[in-house]
């Protein structure tokens, strides 16, 4: 292997030195698909912070760390005799030209809505062919982020019909699950309370989708937001010398409708 080699050859040819039972890296040896995995999701949000900020050379970078991850489960794959990364390229390169029938294809969806529709049929077929007996929400990850998971499974319900019927259905049914919750609140009930947040959680992804609202992303900008904000409750704060422990609620939230009223001038 030289410097002459592709690039993605030279990556796999490292990955298996480094899972080499012989001369490969200690660490490395030691690892499994479930103790990778945690790293795998934690790339992919370091992807989505770059792309977020903005920053194109750390989106590279991200992006190479978290195409190491995919070729990390495929070495382990190929030890037990699995797959191969071969294999994982193969698989999506099948799998797109079958949900693109209008661009690989005769299919005629010439709108964005008519390929969504026409992607989530295929979809549908797929999961058939995989399970015909299988429950429709079967196959959603419990992995995945809970707002994220609310969303799809949600949106799979709404595919047969099990949806408000407008966002205003939905607010009504968020003003119930707050009132429950704020019963609970007052009842000390710790795992009602819980269950009815839950609810509220769940009705607010509901609210996202109707709005075509990712809520992953609306809650990262909030938790930036907010971030940004107590910043500068800590820079006006270090011009006298002091800390927030050294402030109160309300000199805090003075200097928090500074920076809010600050948010409101550079908004677009």
């Amino acid at each position: 292997m030289t410097d002459q080699t592709p690039a993605l050859d030279r990556l796999l040819g490292i990955m298996a030195r480094l899972r080499d039972p012989n001369t490969g890296c200690a660490w490395d040896l030691e690892q499994t698909f479930a103790t990778i995995a945690p790293y795998t999701v934690e790339e992919a949000y370091e992807v989505a912070d770059a792309i977020q900020r903005g920053d194109l050379a750390d989106l590279k970078d991200e992006l190479g760390d978290l195409l190491f991850q995919v070729v990390f489960h495929a070495r382990m794959a190929e030890e037990q005799g699995a797959f191969t990364f071969d294999d994982v390229a193969g698989a999506i390169v099948t799998k797109m030209i079958r949900r693109h029938p209008h661009i690989f294809g005769d299919a005629d969806q010439r709108t964005s809505g008519e390929q969504v529709q026409a992607w989530e049929e295929v979809k549908a077929a797929e999961r058939a062919a995989r399970a015909p007996a299988a429950g429709l929400l079967d196959d959603i990850p419990a992995a995945l982020p809970g707002l994220t998971r609310a969303v799809k499974l949600s949106k799979r319900a709404a595919g047969v019909g099990f949806v408000w019927p407008t966002t205003e259905a939905v607010l009504d049914k968020l003003q119930e699950e707050l009132d429950e919750f704020r019963a609970e609140v007052a009842s000390g009930n710790r795992a009602a309370l819980r269950e009815e947040l839950g609810d509220v959680l769940f009705v607010m992804a509901n609210i996202a989708r109707d709005l075509d609202i990712d809520p992953e992303d609306a809650l990262r900008e909030a938790n930036a937001k907010f971030v940004r904000r107590f910043r500068h409750i800590e820079a006006r704060l270090a011009e006298d010398g002091r800390t927030p422990a050294q402030s109160d609620l309300a000199e805090m939230d003075a200097l928090w409708n500074e920076a809010r009223a600050r948010d409101k001038t550079s908004r677009p």
